[in-house]
């Protein structure tokens, strides 16, 4: 018996329509998918540079109560514990918690952001504030920091001016 090979019987697809479909569905993601993925990382980057900015606010409203930003030790914590009293002028004084949440956020990345007070990274008198980026390693060129880098350190400009408390675009960060 012979098979009837005519369209109205066909049930299926040859492998050339298969294989233009996939080849159409591959170019349509190499088009989209870097726009989508590059998307996400600049709102990761806002993200951080704009939790960078509300730790700076808390940490001025904490400085307002104790006279001073909390120490290195102390950290982030500090802005939503009220610290040990070391001395008698600032026990009493904190008037917590200076964030919203009962915890300090992770950045975008999930690791802890980092704190340093007093500075060593920044020239300012501010603290030291800064995400370690997508890669999750110290002092690399994605990090995301809260001082203003220096023309001659290696990495991208993501200082965050301390006179400045606008929002910025990923493209504006050194103005």
């Amino acid at each position: 018996m012979r098979r009837n090979r005519s369209r109205k019987g066909r049930k299926g697809f040859t492998l050339v329509e298969v294989l233009v479909v996939m080849a159409i569905l591959v170019l349509l993601f190499g088009l989209v998918g870097p726009r989508v993925l590059n998307a996400r990382r600049g709102a990761n980057e806002k993200a951080a540079v704009t939790q960078i900015g509300a730790f700076r606010g808390a940490l001025e409203r904490y400085a307002l109560d104790m006279a001073d930003f909390p120490t290195t030790e102390q950290g982030l914590l500090a802005l939503v514990e009220e610290p040990e009293g070391d001395d008698e002028t600032s026990a009493g004084n904190w008037n917590g918690p200076y964030l919203r949440s009962d915890d300090i956020p992770k950045d975008p990345w999930g690791s802890p952001y980092q704190y340093e007070y007093p500075p060593t990274r920044g020239t300012g008198k501010d603290p030291d504030i800064w995400s370690f980026g997508p890669d999750k390693e110290d002092d690399t060129e994605d990090d995301i920091v809260s001082w203003k880098r220096s023309a001659d350190e290696e990495g991208a400009d993501y200082g965050i001016d301390p006179q400045e408390n606008r929002s910025r675009d990923r493209d504006d960060f050194s103005e």
